[in-house]
């Protein structure tokens, strides 16, 4: 062992640090607000080999460098390269829609490769067939922008200036990319320069075996909690999406996580629904499953990181070409963060299996609303990410109001400032969350006022038709809904899965997004809390009364008269009908 327990600490940390530095860079030079202000990129370090040793929390990707490897050799590659894609079928689902662009550098101590430093980025508009490159209504993956394979983009440190500029033409927005390119770029760099100051402090040999030791530390760990959570035999589970915006749906995900008598891990999704016309197709890396599979499993784990040892945890990885997850090209990508989400979540439903129930409920896809229009003499995109409600623990509540993992939606101060919006209300989505003995994690409610002559409405709400679900006697999570107008005569409900709607100035936006499912059966759940919940404005009075089983009035709980409802105790199974569904009922 040439790296030892406390040397190894000390890299794991240091390439922490380096990826933690990378994101600050990246966030703090990027041009555009989807960077900047939602915070949508990621950095990762990999070992010589081009296995991910050092992430974090962002399991939607696999296997970053080999598409780059297929077509440059790693052992003809050169310190000051940098290669570049965002090439979604090219790379089998390493990068899983066209917005996001991958730079990746080879890093060098002493002539010797060290390993890979990859930043990824949504730029927020690559071309295509609406401003933003992301729409509902695209039938194939041509018109989701402009496509770039694996590509050298620097040797020898100097920057192939021609490709970049290709690039930029195919933006509506150019001086935006091309300030989130040069961003990226020195994210990268920056990483490479760190990566090489970690070798040169410890020695390129025991850098190479700490990053063995972590990939092989994460692998074991999952492996014994894969061991200790899932028994002999097939675990199954199935969730469904609601549609693809073209009328199409809803697609049903069919999991099967096998545990063989010689304790090997195999997953298949072989059973999905067939791939959508419309753009919610996730073509998913044999990597995500895993992946996904080690975010959970890892949690609480002090000293572990996310890295390529989750998936090797994963013996095999069974799709079907032709599938919702594993599509054909040219099927439209660009939504396809609605099947993803659906896809994380639908993962902890054989854990609630084969936990019987210790596992979260299930959490709503975030919500994604993008307005263009002209304001002034300039043209704008404002596309505004919002958060949902997660679902309940075991132990604990879901989180209200979350967008993604480490993304934000744009305060209000930004948004006004910089788009024809004003907002006129920001605040909880009341009765969103799940009832249970845990609540489900309540959505938003986020109200736009348009300030500009005409603007088009492109919306994403998924959860409607096929609720999250709770787990454990929980109830499913409320719904999401896009309103324009509310509460005048001039009131109308959007499809959840749109675009092309058309606004005006003096027109209100009001977007309810859904809650995660709760946890438990709801009449478990102490009056106090549920009365906290209705003075906090997460639940009704009502809700109270017709969910929890707990009467309120004057502002405190009325024991005798919530005894009494709750003496007659519903069976789960019959619970509130249309309202409940539970992954272990």
């Amino acid at each position: 062992m040439l790296c030892d327990p406390v040397t190894l600490e000390i890299i794991r940390g240091a390439a922490r640090a380096a990826q933690a530095e990378m994101e600050a860079l990246l966030e703090r030079t990027a041009m555009s607000a989807f960077i900047r202000e939602k915070k949508d990129f990621y950095t990762a370090l990999f070992d010589a080999e081009g296995a991910m040793a050092v992430g974090s929390d962002l399991p939607i990707f696999g296997d970053i460098v080999a598409p780059v490897a297929r077509h440059f050799p790693l052992e003809t590659m050169q310190e000051g390269d940098l290669y570049w894609y965002n090439d979604c079928y090219g790379s089998h689902g390493a990068v899983s829609h066209s917005n996001d662009q991958v730079f990746l550098a080879p890093a060098f101590h002493g002539g010797r490769r060290i390993g890979f430093v990859m930043g990824w980025a949504h730029f927020s508009d690559i071309g295509g067939l609406r401003p933003g490159s992301i729409s509902s209504d695209a039938t194939d993956h041509f018109q989701e922008g402009i496509i770039i394979p694996p590509v050298r983009l620097a040797r020898d440190g100097v920057i192939a200036e021609d490709m970049l500029r290709i690039f930029w033409r195919n933006s509506r927005f150019p001086a935006q990319s091309q300030g989130d390119t040069r961003a990226l770029m020195a994210a990268v760099r920056l990483g490479e320069k760190r990566l090489a100051e970690i070798a040169a402090r410890f020695g390129a040999d025991v850098l190479a075996d700490g990053f063995v030791q972590l990939l092989a530390r994460t692998e074991r760990t999952i492996r014994e909690k894969m061991r200790a959570c899932f028994p002999p035999g097939t675990t199954r589970f199935a969730d469904a999406i609601d549609s693809d915006g073209q009328g199409n749906g809803p697609f049903t995900m069919r999991l099967a996580l096998t545990r063989t008598p010689d304790d090997r891990f195999l997953f298949d999704a072989s059973e999905t629904d067939d791939q959508a016309p419309g753009p919610v197709n996730l073509l998913m890396h044999p990597d995500v499953p895993g992946m996904a599979l080690g975010l959970y499993f890892l949690q609480g784990e002090q000293g572990q990181v996310l890295n390529a040892g989750a998936p090797r945890a994963i013996d095999s990885v069974t799709l079907r070409e032709g599938s919702l997850l594993a599509p054909r090209a040219p099927a439209p990508l660009g939504l396809r963060g609605v099947t993803m989400m659906r896809l994380l979540a639908a993962l902890h439903g054989p854990v609630a299996v084969a936990r019987k129930g210790e596992a979260p409920a299930a959490h709503a896809a975030y919500v994604i609303i993008a307005l263009r229009g002209q304001h002034g003499d300039k043209p704008f995109l404002m596309s505004d990410g919002i958060g949902v409600g997660y679902g309940a623990r075991p132990f604990a509540d879901g989180t209200d109001a979350v967008y993604f993992v480490a993304q934000e939606n744009y305060p209000a101060e930004f948004m006004e400032l910089t788009y024809p919006v004003r907002l006129r209300r920001y605040g909880i989505n009341r009765d969103s969350g799940g009832a249970g003995r845990y609540r489900g994690g309540c959505g938003v409610v986020r109200e736009y006022e348009i300030m500009c002559e005409r603007a088009m409405l492109s919306v994403r709400i998924d959860s409607v038709v096929n609720p999250t679900w709770g787990v454990a006697g929980g109830l499913n999570g409320g719904s999401g809904r896009a309103l324009v107008n509310p509460g005048t005569e001039r009131e109308r409900l959007l499809k959840p899965l749109s675009d092309g709607t058309i606004l005006t100035r003096g027109d209100v936006l009001r977007i309810e997004t859904g809650g995660g499912g709760g946890w438990g059966h709801p009449f478990d759940r102490p009056p106090e809390a549920v009365l906290a919940d209705v003075a906090g404005g997460f639940i009704s009075a009502a809700a109270a009364a017709r969910d929890y089983g707990v009467v309120i009035a004057a502002g405190a709980v009325d024991a005798a008269a919530s005894a009494a409802s709750r003496a007659d105790r519903p069976p789960h199974a019959l619970f509130h009908r249309g309202r409940y569904r539970d992954a272990v009922a």
